[in-house]
């Protein structure tokens, strides 16, 4: 990744490229039109979480579908960024129990692009938009050395 789109996000983290394909997603789902009314730091609000929201939440608990929802579309939209900068397509597979342990991994071809362990998904969010920014553009980093690092495997899946 450029150091020009590192310092564009820490600037402003809603002009980072994996914040604008997450918006994208968002906006993508919202078929009816409810959200057009709403800005791209509302529909993303839900992904902030700070430290006492977090506190308050309990250790264990059961994630709710909308939560599972809000994973999903971060994973999505890290895949979409891998595949915009790479050309090479990948779909994310997500595996989650009812209390909220799972693995998610994304898949170039034959290759696991990103593979990441899900604890306490109940809990997930970011202390701020910077922080979402810098794991989602992290993720896409890692995503795009790994097809880098093994391009055949990469595109002949």
């Amino acid at each position: 990744m450029p150091d020009t789109e590192t310092a564009v996000s820490a600037a402003d983290p809603m002009q980072s490229l994996f914040v604008k394909e997450l918006i994208k997603q968002w906006r993508a789902q919202d078929t009816h039109g409810t959200w057009e009314g709403k800005t791209d730091a509302t529909l993303l609000a839900p992904y902030i979480v700070t430290r006492e929201q977090r506190r308050q939440m309990p250790i264990i608990d059961d994630p709710d579908p909308e939560t599972l929802w809000r994973v999903e579309l971060f994973y999505n939209a890290i895949g979409l960024a891998i595949e915009r900068q790479t050309g090479v397509m990948v779909t994310p597979m997500m595996k989650m129990s009812h209390e909220g342990f799972g693995r998610i991994v994304l898949l170039a071809g034959r290759l696991v692009a990103v593979n990441k362990q899900l604890r306490d998904v109940h809990r997930f969010g970011f202390e701020s938009m910077e922080k979402l920014a810098e794991e989602g553009e992290k993720q896409v980093a890692a995503g795009i050395a790994m097809v880098e690092q093994f391009p055949g495997a990469a595109k002949y899946g």
